[in-house]
């Protein structure tokens, strides 16, 4: 299910959103162009508040269309299979299966001994992502040490292929910072930094990047490198294996799936990934 945005900016981009069960030509139409003037926001217009962000942030994520045949027939991952007792957490705030999800059997991490795994999937095209960013940036900031974190970008359909490139490219260039940008530049300013061709995708990465004192040179080489391709590689993956279906979305130890509406809200959101990721370093 997808609601609009209580305004207008981030109304019009939910209307391009996709998913897997979208056509290929889920792009936007007018490659560099901006958003047309009806659904692009005024330059006058007032930020959101608070309470709308978090309204629609809580009514619904990015969806993917549905499961596809293979996901269907994908056993692999029981999402919905209860844990046992003594691998949930203690009676009291959070609950199994309604704050937060099971995954059973638990999934393969990166971590290493000691540390909890933390991943957001994400999309930068997605309003309710950008809605919940804010939140993430500033638990980066306060997080236990022991969590280890990161963000991953879905790979349903090219337009998001794009944006998870550009992502990457941006950290194979150590400008973490510039994906907070990003955000904006899409959102605030209706410039999808993707077209229906990876050409014409690329140029509006590299405009991007220029503009934020990156070289043509350097973007181009990371954009096409052996190490993004990787890593997309690996977001493939991980977005079959845990059969992502709306985002954003957060794994805990490769053992809970939750997000914004199971935990009631962002700020919740951020509070129940503590407690469980504790939970998991005590265990």
């Amino acid at each position: 299910m997808k609601k609009a945005l209580p305004w207008v900016g981030l109304a019009a981009l939910l209307l391009a959103a996709c998913g897997s069960g979208a056509p290929e030509g889920n792009a936007p139409a007018a490659d560099a162009s901006p958003a047309p003037a009806a659904e692009a926001p005024a330059a006058n217009a007032p930020a959101p508040t608070q309470a709308e962000i978090d309204q629609a942030a809580t009514a619904t994520q990015e969806s993917s269309g549905g499961e596809t045949a293979e996901d269907a027939s994908d056993a692999s991952l029981e999402r919905l299979a209860a844990m046992p007792e003594n691998a949930q957490l203690p009676g009291g705030r959070w609950k199994s299966g309604v704050h937060y999800r099971p995954l059973v059997p638990a999934q393969p991490t990166n971590a290493d001994a000691g540390q909890v795994e933390v991943i957001e999937v994400f999309w930068l095209g997605c309003g309710h992502c950008y809605a919940l960013e804010p939140f993430i940036e500033s638990w980066k900031k306060s997080k236990p040490d022991y969590v280890k974190f990161s963000q991953v970008p879905v790979m349903w359909g090219p337009a998001h292929r794009a944006h998870g490139r550009l992502f990457y490219t941006l950290e194979a260039l150590g400008r973490d910072d510039l994906v907070v940008k990003a955000f904006d530049e899409i959102h605030k300013r209706g410039n999808m930094l993707v077209a229906n061709d990876d050409a014409q995708s690329q140029r509006l990465g590299l405009a991007f990047a220029r503009a934020n004192g990156i070289s043509e040179a350097d973007f181009n080489r990371e954009y096409s490198g052996f190490g993004v391709n990787t890593r997309l590689q690996r977001a493939e993956e991980l977005t079959r294996r845990y059969r992502v279906e709306g985002v954003p979305v957060v794994y805990i130890n490769g053992k809970y799936q939750t997000d914004v509406g199971m935990a009631g809200g962002q700020k919740q959101l951020m509070e129940l990934i503590n407690d469980l990721a504790a939970f998991e370093k005590r265990r």
